[in-house]
């Protein structure tokens, strides 16, 4: 096996492996395969050229890259004299990750608080009201006290997306090795 082969077959093995583990993310391996095959590339790709290296179909390409851009893990480019649309991988992992993480979780977190926020409410109303029946009023206190658990937890995992969108994560967890023993 040549150099430029080697070369190769070592890209080749990353971008399986980026595919397989865009899963965690809820990306289908082909979209994974067309990161991998963005992230080594060393300018930008037109839908042209990533039909070309992936052999997709021109729609296929366009919704994945559409796909990618929304998930912040690929941006459009433009280049001065360039007619094609131009696109480009993000190469922070790091930052990948963080708007991954934010990306999935924001709108979990938003839905999960108002849901049981009103359903505390409305149980509250029944634990209050004169004519709830006392067993009744007993299973609703309980299931009060389970959603200000919940609750709780929400409002950590809420902290928790916030420190990863400021950055603050990273005082605690360096992104690199460098400083930690």
């Amino acid at each position: 096996m040549n150099e430029k082969e080697q070369l190769s077959a070592a890209r080749e093995r990353v971008i399986e492996t980026i595919a397989k583990n865009m899963n965690l993310y809820g990306i289908s391996d082909s979209i994974g395969r067309l990161y991998g095959l963005m992230y080594f590339q060393n300018q930008p790709m037109t839908l042209d050229e990533m039909k070309e290296e992936l052999g997709m179909s021109k729609t296929s390409m366009s919704t994945s890259v559409r796909s990618l851009m929304e998930l912040k893990m690929v941006e459009k480019v433009w280049r001065k004299g360039e007619r094609k649309d131009l696109y480009k991988a993000e190469g922070d992992w790091h930052q990948t990750f963080v708007d991954q993480f934010s990306i999935r979780w924001r709108p979990s977190i938003t839905m999960s608080i108002t849901t049981m926020e009103k359903s505390k409410r409305e149980l509250e109303s029944m634990v209050n009201a004169i004519d709830t029946d006392e067993k009744v009023r007993l299973e609703a206190l309980e299931d009060i006290e389970k959603l200000t658990a919940a609750l709780d937890y929400y409002d950590w995992l809420n902290r928790l997306v916030t420190s990863f969108e400021s950055g603050e994560i990273f005082n605690y967890i360096k992104k690199d090795n460098s400083n930690n023993e």
